[in-house]
């Protein structure tokens, strides 16, 4: 070969076809040959570069960026908020990859320059971004390799689609058009862009495989509530009261007229006062205004269930006998818990079940626990004399608190067992505790997590538990082994909250990765991938007959899920910041919600989806839930919200400024 690369048969044949057109006098053909030939070795002279590397020049990212950011700008209203997804993912990109070449005073400039098009809906991104000083911090910062390492996913319709190709043909930007093919998926619907704006999948993160959560979402998920509980009993033991009640009236109408006419109004039934307060529970009170929505299926439980003891059902079924029904009239008694002179040292708190026990988790590893019905008892002489002012009172059970000590980080999560008799804690020692609350001692040190746990709750029949961590990884346990039971992998980034399914047969969880996952405890597989966040997810929920779940981020959006179909059937727009806490009311009418702008909002779940099954078959369909009324307390941000059995609802928080 010669230095030009071409192989000597070749270029001799060349030579020979020009000297024939000299010869022969096709000047006009042997100066297009000659053309052709150099643009074939030109384009030949970088055979191992893409198209969008061939140029080494900063200057052609912020060009590309000020070209594409002009013309979205310039389109139609009724395309432009589509184009402007596209401008943002087109932005980080070229931010990253100017930090990728070594060009970090242009890429200083090009993020500075365009910033200000995308504080509003990404400023926490940005402000995690603007960290980014050398080319070594795109694999340490974990949102930066998310990015490079998958793809987002974006909807986008079809006309807009077309309009984004024709510009880019035109343009012929190729750094452009490079980001574009290699970072962004397009999901194109068809018909106007107002049909799916309103879409909370319309920009979303996924990983390298854009189908994942379209397969995982098509297994089946048994969304039903476990059969023969304490629930279940008492509803059926309703509708057979209320059969024999409507057989007792079609009996023997002639014994009902003879009865009427010997006894005249002394007739009147006598058995309504014992039935109303019974159909409390589960009865036709409630039925009528969720009739719109499936009954709950009955399912069996995959795990092995602890026996309740007579004296705890005796005690849950007379809770349920009493239970106030809520609904849009008929709102909640709140009872909130305030910690004062906290010092920002509050990271968690948690409620038992009846209100009588509250612990709250600190920064300075130490675990209290406050016993309600001491709370106002006066000391004893001397017990106070070395004890900080804000304590109130003595330690070790001697007190309104117990002091437990055995952490050896920040706590960050804390929960109580259903029974109120254990205490869980999580901490940044990567480990989680469990207390009990009658001896006032730790029992168990659980030790299986690498970081540290965000995020435990017991099972809503308590013995088994859930953990979160920063390993990205959820695991259950069981109270009587030290090593997890399953280990749930599959999130890109930490997982910071986990919740059970009302049946103990799933697990939520939600994560900085901005999705939140339900998997199979049984099998330890992801069985739905919900995505539509656009933060980090802080808070879930689960509905009583387990087929809804709540999810909260840190922007103060709360999305409400239909488990069946994984869809999101309405987003909740409300809260001005971090939504902390989720909470269903005992018979699943009302959502309260508690965030960081120190308000707790109460939802209409029951009216708003009336309309859900008749609209489930519209996919473009948005039902929002009405927000019935807004609670602001003085300057408390709310760290917990818990309904009890007989649906009053606890709130805890440490007063600040909001």
């Amino acid at each position: 070969m010669l230095a030009s690369g071409v192989p000597m048969e070749e270029e001799e044949l060349q030579k020979a076809v020009v000297a024939y057109l000299r010869k022969k006098g096709f000047a006009k053909t042997e100066i297009a040959l000659q053309e052709e030939q150099q643009n074939r070795l030109s384009s030949s002279s970088h055979p191992d570069l893409p198209l969008s590397r061939l140029e080494n020049d900063p200057a052609r990212y912020s060009g590309g960026y000020s070209k594409l950011r002009s013309w979205a700008y310039s389109s139609l209203d009724l395309y432009k908020h589509e184009l402007l997804r596209v401008l943002y993912s087109v932005y980080i990109h070229c931010f990253m990859d100017l930090v990728a070449e070594g060009h970090m005073r242009d890429a200083r400039t090009f993020f500075q320059t365009f910033r200000e098009d995308h504080e509003l809906t990404h400023l926490r991104d940005l402000q995690k971004l603007e960290g980014i000083l050398s080319p070594s911090h795109l694999e340490e910062m974990e949102l930066a390799r998310s990015l490079r390492q998958n793809k987002v996913k974006i909807k986008i319709c079809q006309y807009a689609y077309d309009l984004l190709l024709q510009y880019l043909q035109k343009t012929q930007s190729l750094t452009i058009l490079g980001i574009i093919n290699e970072r962004i998926n397009f999901e194109v619907s068809p018909g106007q862009p107002i049909s799916i704006s309103d879409d909370m999948e319309v920009v979303a993160l996924v990983g390298s495989n854009h189908d994942q959560a379209k397969q995982i979402n098509q297994k089946e998920v048994r969304w039903g509530l476990l059969e023969d509980s304490v629930e279940d009993r008492l509803e059926r033991a309703n509708s057979d009261s209320e059969k024999a009640e409507a057989e007792n009236k079609e009996l023997d109408p002639e014994d009902t007229k003879k009865r009427s006419v010997d006894g005249g109004k002394q007739a009147a039934p006598v058995k309504k006062p014992k039935k109303d307060k019974l159909v409390g529970a589960t009865g036709k009170n409630v039925r009528s205004e969720t009739s719109t929505a499936p009954v709950a299926p009955r399912v069996k439980p995959d795990l092995t269930l602890p026996i309740m003891p007579m004296e705890v059902e005796k005690a849950i079924l007379e809770d349920l006998r009493n239970r106030v029904q809520l609904s849009s009239s008929a709102l909640p008694s709140i009872c909130f818990y305030t910690f004062i002179n906290a010092h920002n040292g509050l990271n968690c708190s948690a409620i038992s079940h009846d209100g009588s026990l509250v612990a709250g988790g600190f920064s300075d590893s130490s675990l209290k626990v406050w016993d309600m019905s001491k709370i106002g008892q006066s000391a004893k002489p001397g017990e106070n004399d070395s004890i900080p002012s804000e304590h109130f009172l003595g330690t070790e059970g001697e007190g309104p608190y117990t002091l437990f000590h055995g952490h050896s980080g920040p706590i960050y999560s804390a929960t109580f067992s259903p029974l109120g008799d254990f205490l869980l804690s999580s901490s940044s020692d990567s480990t989680i505790r469990l207390w009990s609350t009658n001896l006032n001692a730790n029992l168990v040190c659980y030790k299986g997590h690498n970081y540290p746990v965000w995020d435990v709750q017991f099972s809503p029949v308590g013995h088994y538990f859930a953990s979160s961590s920063h390993d990205r990884t959820a695991r259950i346990w069981s109270m009587d082994r030290i090593q997890p039971l399953r280990i749930m992998a599959g999130h890109l980034s930490d997982v910071d909250c986990v919740q059970w399914h009302a049946n103990c047969n799933y697990v939520a969880t939600g994560s900085s990765d901005k999705t939140v996952r339900l998997w199979d405890v049984q099998s330890g597989e992801c069985v739905r991938i919900f995505i539509g966040h656009r933060s980090t997810v802080l808070s879930l929920a689960m509905s009583p007959d387990g087929r809804f779940m709540a999810s909260g981020d840190e922007d103060g959006t709360i999305m409400m899920w239909d488990l069946s179909s994984g869809r999101c059937i309405s987003p909740l727009m409300g809260h001005s910041s971090c939504v902390w806490t989720l909470a269903f009311s005992r018979e699943g009418s009302l959502l309260a919600s508690g965030a960081a702008d120190c308000t707790v909002k109460l939802w209409d779940v029951t009216t708003s989806m009336k309309g859900q099954k008749i609209e489930e078959s519209k996919p473009s369909s948005i039902n929002r839930l009405r927000l019935l009324k807004a609670l602001p307390t003085k300057s408390t941000p709310v760290y917990t919200l818990q309904f009890s059995r007989r649906n009053l609802l606890f709130a805890a928080g440490a007063l600040s400024k909001c």
